[in-house]
């Protein structure tokens, strides 16, 4: 601890963001710029160095936090990246994507508001780069051994780059053209800009992790044959079986999955094309969904320039303050202003967000084209439909951002590799891993099938970057112990975790 009474002498400041019309003018990212260093030590001196650190608790990695906080006021930043990276692998990822529970779960937010962790995590690894803090560390020797790691979001690199320095020669193959996963094609550039994915891949590359891209395991590439070639298998396909909204007129032209107008949009960022084939320029737009991707597709949609933007959700309006249910450290349900929603107030006027109503069909052109969606409010318990609220608005462009209901079961990797499916929809994991310590067990990832692993979204269901990196590493360090017969890679278990098997 820096300064005793920092948290009493110091009030909380986080980094500002961007004036909105200067950020809805372009795809940079809306808090570019790194935060003075000065202000960050001074935010990071506001940390309590408690004695029970329950920000541990609420962050899926178990990240140091006090400790670099206290090399972050002391202007140590060597020391602070360090610490940082002792327990993360990509906090430059995590700095701009993460909601931050460990925040929700500061002493400070018992009564007092939080130390800005996130804003301190950021400035930390976004220093270490500048200042060459962050080399490659290829291993010193080689094992021999071989895994293939399927997917290459944020589960699949950092259980990749864990396992290459542990010396063992590792490949990513990933069925798009570049490497990322929803890291690359899933979250906007307004959020991460993805020169801080390329820095990490190149980091990678020069450790010695191969990548394959445009391969389909399961179809153009046999996974059974896969897994024969190599010592093990790490599974990091994501959850991205899309949901449904079966109503009439789900069939119109101009009705969109979310992912799929992201993914053009991010192409389009990436130089594939001049000008996004799908687009919300000039439309009025309403959004399926009240969650992350929504205000993605919402932040997006704005840049393109929607003649209206409206976010529809099936839940209720949180209040303001933290309810009854769910008392501190956790991580609660309240009222957020994403910056999207800030960016549509700014230039709307108004919240885009109509909370408690459901779609209940959509009505379209002669041509075929949709022009309306037809809601009706719902009772927040049951979710029924309230008699007499229906009404209409118009829609030229409607993008269902609805979540993910698990790993895609059509890719034929499942039955190649023998994986089956948990109670959640989601491939199932093995408890009964008799190498690991009980405490780790449900940190192993090992599914029922020899040398086989899941980690991220695949085996938990959709979650966190935070989630799926801290998975990458458990998972990294059970294939470790499979292969060697014992570990050196740390293996996240945080307090926070429930069981990840059915």
């Amino acid at each position: 601890m820096t300064d005793p009474y920092g948290f009493l002498r110091t009030p909380r400041r986080p980094s500002g963001a961007r004036p909105v019309e200067e950020r809805l003018s372009d795809w940079n990212e809306v808090h570019a710029g790194q935060p003075l260093l000065p202000l960050v030590s001074e935010q990071a001196a506001r940390c309590m160095d408690c004695g029970i650190p329950f920000c541990h608790s609420g962050c899926p990695l178990g990240n140091l936090i006090p400790e670099w906080n206290a090399y972050a006021a002391r202007g140590d930043w060597r020391a602070a990246a360090e610490r940082l990276h002792a327990t993360n692998n990509f906090p430059e990822f995590t700095g701009r994507l993460c909601p931050a529970p460990c925040e929700d779960a500061c002493v400070l937010a018992v009564n007092a508001d939080p130390v800005t962790i996130k804003n301190v995590e950021q400035a930390i690894a976004d220093h270490a780069w500048e200042r060459g803090y962050v080399p490659p560390q290829p291993p010193q020797r080689l094992s021999g051994k071989t895994v293939a790691v399927i997917g290459s979001g944020p589960a699949g690199l950092a259980a990749a780059q864990q396992l290459t320095r542990a010396g063992h020669t590792v490949a990513v193959y990933e069925r798009a053209d570049r490497i990322g996963g929803l890291l690359r094609y899933g979250i906007p550039e307004f959020k991460m800009e993805k020169r801080h994915l390329d820095r990490r891949i190149e980091q990678m590359r020069a450790e010695g992790t191969k990548f394959r891209t445009g391969v389909r395991v399961g179809s153009a590439l046999d996974a059974t044959a896969l897994r024969r070639r190599h010592d093990a298998v790490v599974v990091a396909v994501g959850a991205t079986e899309r949901r449904e909204l079966p109503v009439p007129g789900r069939e119109l032209n101009g009705v969109h999955q979310a992912m799929d107008y992201l993914t053009v949009s991010n192409r389009t960022r990436e130089g594939d094309r001049p000008s996004p084939p799908l687009t919300a320029e000039g439309k009025h737009v309403v959004i399926v969904g009240g969650g992350d991707t929504g205000s993605d597709c919402l932040g997006t949609a704005l840049r393109q320039g929607a003649t209206s933007v409206t976010q529809l959700d099936i839940n209720p309006a949180p209040g303001d303050t933290r309810p009854e249910t769910e008392p501190w450290p956790v991580y609660p349900k309240v009222y957020r202003i994403s910056h999207a929603h800030h960016e549509a107030r700014e230039r709307h006027g108004t919240d885009p967000r109509v909370f408690s109503c459901a779609t209940f069909r959509f009505e379209g052109e002669p041509a075929g084209h949709v022009r309306a969606v037809h809601l009706t409010e719902v009772e927040p318990a049951s979710r029924s439909p309230l008699p007499g609220t229906e009404r209409t608005i118009p829609a030229e462009l409607v993008l269902l951002a609805l979540g993910f209901s698990g790993p895609e079961r059509d890719s034929g990797l499942m039955e190649q590799l023998g994986l089956t499916l948990d109670g959640r929809g989601n491939f199932a994991r093995d408890t009964a891993f008799a190498a690991v310590p009980a405490e780790q067990r449900r940190q192993t990832g090992r599914s029922g099938a020899e040398g086989v692993f899941i980690a991220g979204d695949a085996g938990r269901g959709q979650s966190l970057v935070v989630w799926a990196i801290a998975e990458g590493r458990a998972a990294a360090a059970a294939t470790d112990r499979y292969l060697t017969g014992s570990t050196v890679l740390p293996a996240p278990v945080s307090p926070a975790d429930r069981p990840l098997t059915a």
